[in-house]
């Protein structure tokens, strides 16, 4: 093997990586949110170690004019390089033997970024999916996503801080910003947790609560919620 292909920084980007970059090279902010597409995205992990551990599942759904399309979703299981029993497949409920029957990232992640097309990529605490997707796309596909992302946890901070201000001058700094806590707080349909595609269904319903809660309170463009983001650390 040549040396240029084993070192990801030195390979040629793969067509989707090429392709994921021209989609993004004249990207504006200046629209309505209600005129970008949104895919709303959560990984299940074998851990949380950044250098070891690996992606075993992406689950996904697309937004489009503000509404969940049902109809696409994206949601694989993947068969890691370490496929030995440990507390993260207990916890997500996944099995070694369907990690084994499960394709590896090389085939699961070029559908993926195909699937993301020229979305704004969300997720809660989305900073860990973007770590671990750019990982896997480096090592495989010689390049990272473009895709500018958005943090529903940061954002419920930010509504959350907000509110505060306006009706109660200070926040209780020790409430919860756990996906499965805020959506019902805000009382919104539930899913069943640690599934990638059910975590990813309960995180669009709580990005669509916000971005509405934002929109009331003049968030109109993407422009206008990265200004916020500033000062309220809204997105990443």
């Amino acid at each position: 093997m040549k040396l240029f292909e084993k070192i990801p920084w030195l390979r040629k980007p793969h067509p989707v990586i090429q392709r994921n970059r021209e989609l993004f090279a004249e990207f504006s902010q200046a629209r309505p949110l209600g005129e970008y597409t949104f895919v709303v995205c959560d990984t299940e992990l074998t851990g949380l170690n950044r250098r070891r551990d690996e992606i075993i599942s992406i689950g996904a759904v697309r937004i489009v004019n503000l509404q969940i399309e049902l109809s696409q979703t994206f949601h694989e299981y993947i068969r890691p390089e370490n496929i030995d029993p440990n507390e993260a497949t207990l916890v997500h409920r996944i099995t070694p033997q369907q990690l084994v029957a499960a394709p590896p990232m090389e085939e699961v992640l070029p559908r993926f970024v195909e699937f993301l097309g020229d979305a704004l990529l969300v997720g809660h605490f989305v900073g860990i999916d973007m770590h671990f997707l750019n990982k896997a796309c480096r090592r495989t596909l010689g390049g990272t996503l473009s895709n500018p992302s958005v943090d529903t946890m940061r954002l419920a901070r930010g509504y959350k801080e907000a509110c505060c201000r306006d009706f109660y001058g200070r926040c209780d700094t020790s409430t919860s910003y756990n996906l499965d806590d805020l959506s019902r707080e805000f009382n919104l349909p539930r899913f069943k947790p640690h599934d990638a595609l059910e975590d990813a269904l309960q995180t669009a319903y709580l990005f669509l609560f916000l971005v509405k809660k934002l929109k009331d309170g003049g968030i109109r463009t993407l422009k206008d919620l990265y200004r916020s983001g500033r000062t309220l650390g809204l997105v990443s």
